[in-house]
């Protein structure tokens, strides 16, 4: 009994985070298989797309994914009619479909299906299948806990990236292999393959792409599909920090270390003991710390500011940058040893507009009934000239800009009808143009860097915050480049 209450509390905590998906179900199917002391569990999920049954997870050695009509089989039945079967010899009974037997060799005796909904009276999401009771055959007892407990997982899903498009019609939408990363698309497949191979190991990882291509998920869902994934990912962000604080954010100091230092401190790289440490825009990296970086990803070892003792550092590494880091190698702002260093195993993240017009129209439709559910909005639609210039447009700040663009369009359309979309690409690129061409050529680096700034914060209207992220720098960086004090200690 305790197995079954633990897997009901568990269920949601499990489906929340950026794992992947079929790992993620995979191991709730264990877990069902036990508390029900069946042999095997299957969940299957109606595919919206398809309009088929695809399992998802089945403990089936002998297949990596079974699909079917739903026309066909047990599973299909409770998937068009929403009803509860319990089958003491499944072979006997005329909607037994034994192809899938066939197929792996193993025989189906006892049976409990259930059908997925995220409520009692709501449309069915998929089925829950659960085979050969060990002792005697399944009881209304087990009928009622898998009955609940396919709620549970309705729910649970609709949380997730596997919710449905429309929460009035059947099925899921199969978005991609990660929960709460959205995308099928070929430019995203690499990426994909990549951190699943690196989450099995403890190899350090570099993640380039632009600003907003969705780094700081991938990262983490290389640390939640890890062996470390019980512990802490702890992030820094190098473009947050002024200079003088990095090390001491990285790794801690003792007491007296310097002026105000009244305490011991622990740094991230402590915090994140037997877990992974993200280091965000390590591009930016003051040279200074670039060393003491090195030696911790060699010798996985460190010692706090003001300190003489080391420290062992049991962590994983995983960082992002959207600079080109060989051209600050080549540079000389950037270490070469440490260059090499972090890109153990490299994954370049693609724009949002070498994704596709599809990953596009997907992403938008996923934000707007997150937001709708978020602000208690209606139901999202896009009208037909909207979404056109959602795929026209050039995007820029990609994934991050259209979450942010759909989040507002939610916000200001109390009817949930979406008629708004962003200027065009071609009017952006004009205005770049216009922005570039305004620029003696003979200026020096640093006054022209800051006259685009003053520009870009201009264009934003005096919000410093959107400049920055606009320009894919942190709000120091652009204080920086403004001449002005640290934005963080306004």
């Amino acid at each position: 009994m305790s197995t079954r209450l633990s897997l009901l509390v568990d269920l949601a905590s499990m489906l929340s985070r950026e794992i992947d998906l079929d790992a993620l179900l995979h191991v709730a199917g264990e877990r069902l298989a036990s508390a029900l002391s069946a042999d095997r569990a299957t969940i299957w999920l109606i595919d919206a797309g398809r309009g088929e049954l695809v399992a998802r997870v089945a403990m089936l050695p002998e297949l990596s994914e079974l699909r079917q009509p739903m026309s066909r089989g047990v599973a299909g039945h409770v998937a068009r009619t929403g009803e509860v079967v319990r089958l003491s010899d499944a072979a006997r009974d005329p909607r037994f479909d034994p192809s899938a037997d066939k197929a792996t060799g193993y025989v189906s005796r006892s049976m409990l299906v259930a059908p997925i909904r995220d409520d009692v009276a709501g449309p069915v999401r998929g089925v829950v299948q659960v085979l050969n009771k060990h002792e005697g055959v399944f009881d209304e007892q087990d009928e009622a806990y898998l009955a609940a407990l396919a709620t549970q997982l309705g729910r649970a899903l609709s949380l997730t990236t596997l919710r449905a498009e429309n929460s009035r019609d059947p099925g899921v939408t199969l978005r991609g292999p990660f929960n709460r990363i959205v995308g099928t698309s070929p430019a995203l497949r690499e990426a994909y393959e990549r951190v699943t191979l690196a989450a099995q190991t403890d190899a350090t990882v570099l993640f380039r792409g632009a600003t907003g291509t969705g780094k700081g998920l991938f990262a983490r869902a290389v640390h939640v599909n890890s062996k470390r994934q019980a512990g802490p990912m702890v992030v820094v962000d190098c473009t947050t920090l002024p200079a003088q604080l990095v090390e001491s954010e990285l790794f801690g100091h003792e007491r007296g270390a310097f002026t105000g230092a009244d305490r011991r401190v622990l740094g991230k790289v402590e915090s994140a003991q037997s877990g992974t440490l993200f280091i965000d825009e390590i591009g930016d990296l003051p040279p200074e710390l670039q060393g003491k970086l090195l030696r911790l990803l060699q010798d996985r070892a460190f010692e706090r500011v003001g300190g003489r003792q080391t420290l062992d550092a049991d962590v994983r590494i995983v960082c992002a940058t959207h600079r080109d880091l060989g051209a600050l190698v080549a540079a000389g702002r950037f270490r070469e040893d440490l260059y090499y260093r972090v890109k153990v195993v490299e994954i370049t993240l693609p724009t949002l507009r070498e994704r596709g017009p599809g990953e596009i129209e997907a992403l938008a439709r996923h934000f707007a009934s997150m937001y709708s559910a978020r602000h208690a909005r209606p139901a999202a639609t896009f009208t037909a000239r909207a979404m056109q210039g959602l795929v026209d447009h050039g995007w820029p700040g990609n994934v991050r800009e259209l979450e942010h663009f759909i989040e507002s369009a939610i916000v200001l359309s109390p009817s949930g009808v979406i008629d708004v979309a962003p200027a065009h690409a071609a009017r952006h690129a004009a205005v770049n143009q216009a922005d570039h061409a305004s620029l003696p050529l003979d200026l020096p680096l640093g006054e022209a860097s800051r006259r685009y700034a003053e520009r870009v914060v201009a264009r934003h209207h005096g919000n410093k915050s959107l400049a920055a992220k606009s320009l894919g720098i942190g709000r120091n960086t652009l204080a920086r480049l403004l001449g002005l004090p640290s934005l963080e200690e306004k």
